[in-house]
């Protein structure tokens, strides 16, 4: 067969997967996961939990399963989580939605993301604006919609975006400024100037904010504030969120989107066309955890902050400069004074020298960039207590 061609190829190159020859190497973190499988070293790379999620909403799963909720769901979502995601908005930040036409369930906060730029990137004069490093699903859906990637750094140590460099780089060219807030990989959560900086560029430019908050519930010592509440905001931002960190159930791909009717109708046009629709059983489910009782969701930031604490006091105690994350799962560490120098090489070596596997913060970065954190690594403390304070010690015992 002839040489297949088609945007799978832009797509890989996105995503910084394609070789010089044309072939597809794999990801990072299949590549790290499978170093943790070989060498039985303790997996802090990839970013899932390995405990359950609350029982009552994995018995609401099977309850759905067993009444029978097995077929298509309505394609919008089932319309008790449409209200459960509108009552969870109006519980934690006040915003008030309309569940039937503001409301969008998706195949995790992925699908949503990818169908939002597929139904707003309409030109590859386009601009996406996203904060660098950012999470790799970004440039590859970014490349798969056909539009350019401009990048905004966020540098070690606070990785608080420089107000300066953001305004240079959106115009108006841009479509849609990405924004993930609490941030993967760095652990930022991004201040209040940067925020009101983000919805003026976006009202001076008319571009439309897109918000990946997936780990909203798990911010350290201070409440998540979604961009939609600043001023002027909401006509212009979609909000994507997704059950799988909130509740450790990351395999059910239960996510969704929120914002201004006709920007939601424009993703729902083409979201229907690439799921369709998902996890008939697991939308009920979610519904129910998203009304727990607020101590649930005090509780899980509190068990993520502690383990945050032991892997932190782990990687000092091993030499590594530490980076404190104020939310999600991540805490990055700079290797640079245990003499590293390529944090890929570095990660490689790492399960065998400490019986540990961390990503490289350069997976997460445009090629002309990786200079800049080449020697920094992400460790996820996403796990069991005794899993983390395993990986602590060992990472302690690293130290000359």
């Amino acid at each position: 067969m002839s040489e297949i061609t088609g945007a799978w190829r832009r797509t890989a190159a996105g995503a910084g997967l394609l070789r010089p020859d044309g072939s597809v190497a794999t990801t990072i973190f299949a590549e790290m996961s499978g170093l943790a499988t070989s060498t039985g070293a303790l997996n802090l790379g990839q970013g899932f939990p390995d405990e359950d999620g609350p029982a009552e909403v994995l018995e609401a799963a099977r309850s759905a399963i067993a009444g029978g909720a097995n077929q298509y769901p309505p394609g919008r979502g089932i319309p008790d989580l449409l209200q459960a995601i509108a009552e969870h908005q109006e519980r934690f930040y006040g915003v008030t939605l309309d569940p039937e036409r503001e409301v969008l369930v998706t195949a995790g906060a992925t699908e949503a993301l990818a169908s939002t730029l597929l139904a707003l990137i309409d030109s590859p004069e386009d601009e996406v604006v996203v904060f660098e490093p950012f999470y790799d699903s970004y440039a590859a859906c970014v490349a798969l919609a056909g539009a350019r990637l401009v990048t905004v750094p966020l540098r070690w140590p606070d990785f608080q975006p420089d107000l300066d460099a953001l305004e240079a780089v959106v115009s108006d060219r841009t479509r849609i400024i990405l924004v993930n807030d609490p941030h993967n990989p760095t652990g930022a959560v991004f201040s209040s100037e940067v925020r009101e900086r983000i919805v003026a560029l976006a009202h001076r430019h008319d571009a439309v904010i897109v918000t990946d908050e997936v780990y909203e519930h798990l911010t350290f010592g201070e409440p998540h504030v979604p961009i939609a509440t600043i001023p002027g905001a909401a006509e212009r931002t979609l909000t994507i969120s997704s059950a799988g960190k909130t509740f450790r159930t990351t395999g059910w791909k239960i996510g969704w989107l929120s914002g201004p009717e006709e920007l939601v109708t424009a993703v729902m046009t083409v979201k229907q066309y690439l799921t369709y629709v998902n996890g008939s059983p697991f939308q009920p489910a979610i519904a129910v955890g998203l009304r727990l009782p607020d101590e649930f969701f005090a509780h899980i930031a509190r068990d993520l902050e502690h383990g945050r604490d032991m892997l932190g006091a782990g990687l000092r105690a091993a030499g590594f400069d530490v980076s404190v994350p104020r939310g999600s799962y991540f805490t990055v560490a700079d290797a640079g004074p245990l003499g590293a120098t390529d944090a890929d090489e570095f990660c490689r070596e790492l399960p065998r020298r400490a019986g540990v596997v961390g990503i490289p913060v350069t997976a997460f970065v445009t090629p002309e960039h990786r200079a800049d954190y080449a020697a920094l690594v992400r460790f996820a403390a996403c796990k069991r207590v005794d899993v983390i304070e395993q990986a602590a010690s060992r990472l302690a015992g690293m130290a000359p």
